[in-house]
């Protein structure tokens, strides 16, 4: 065979594999948006708890649950980030219980050992929240949620009078905008929409729900955003337009040198105790 034929099928045969390519790309990327990785069960903790099973929207929410240190004067719910699971609640519990929180933890839904197959990005995620705080002592409630988490806090918030405080980490504005900002180098624009589209309709809800900026105008209660300044998967960005959307008390702290998965320093934490016990404060003032 001639090397100019050679040469030909060679290169038929690549455009058609690119062509192929490009057609699973968006089917690919609805899988990844909806499908969370997940980790080994996280270890039982070292500190006093009790394992719970949470009722969410119509699914079993695995769960831990730490009694506050004495009387107890609030609850503290702790939301993780995509692809991760409830683990991190014990260092939240070690934290809060002793200044009078009770802190509840679960995996949300299809992550860890909770049921469920897609992750909606809020949409679903606060009508599971809304169900654990129907079963809970009324009181205040503050949330805490990374990444994903403090989505499903703000998009929560924006609904429900019960929520006294939101502390969101690394909060996303809309899944739209964090999709295009983590979008491959090979995928083009036109497929990634293709990918959200997909993904929203396999999974059940619309794409503009899946919105904290969205939801922020309607948020009542104090807010506090904190976002690391260099944080490349979810550009911090992200937290300053939900501030500027937001009509009430709000907070945002940019932390100088913090990426989106690394741990807060103590400075922050002690203002994020700051407003935990001022909501604490605020409900116990006399109307």
């Amino acid at each position: 065979m001639k090397l100019r034929s050679k040469l030909s099928i060679v290169l038929l045969v690549l455009l058609l594999l690119s062509s192929g390519v490009a057609c699973l790309v968006p089917s690919w990327g609805a899988k990844a948006i909806l499908t969370p990785w997940h980790r080994s069960p996280p270890p039982e903790p070292t500190i006093p708890h009790e394992d719970v099973d949470f009722q969410g929207d119509g699914l079993r929410l695995r769960g831990w649950r730490f009694d506050p240190r004495g009387e107890r004067r609030g609850l503290l719910v702790y939301l993780h980030g995509f692809g991760d699971d409830r683990r991190g609640a014990v260092g939240i519990a070690q934290r809060f219980t002793p200044l009078g929180f009770e802190v509840i933890a679960y995996d949300s839904r299809a992550h860890g050992q909770s049921e469920g197959v897609c992750c909606t990005y809020g949409v679903s995620e606060r009508r599971d929240l809304a169900r654990v705080l129907d079963r809970e002592p009324a009181g205040p409630v503050v949330l805490l949620g990374g990444s994903l988490g403090g989505a499903v806090a703000l998009e929560c918030a924006a609904d429900d009078s019960r929520i006294s405080l939101v502390v969101a980490i690394a909060a996303f504005s809309d899944l739209r905008s964090v999709v295009e900002d983590r979008r491959p180098f090979f995928a083009t624009r036109g497929q990634m929409e293709s990918a959200l589209e997909i993904a929203a309709r396999d999974g059940g809800f619309r794409l503009e729900d899946a919105s904290p900026v969205a939801s922020a105008p309607r948020i009542r209660c104090p807010v506090l955003l904190v976002h690391g300044a260099e944080d490349c998967d979810t550009p911090p960005e992200h937290s300053k337009r939900i501030h500027a959307a937001l009509t009430g008390s709000k907070e945002l702290l940019l932390v100088p040198g913090l990426h989106h998965n690394d741990p807060i320093d103590e400075g922050t934490w002690k203002r994020i105790e700051e407003a935990a016990l001022a909501a604490l404060s605020d409900a116990a003032a006399p109307r």
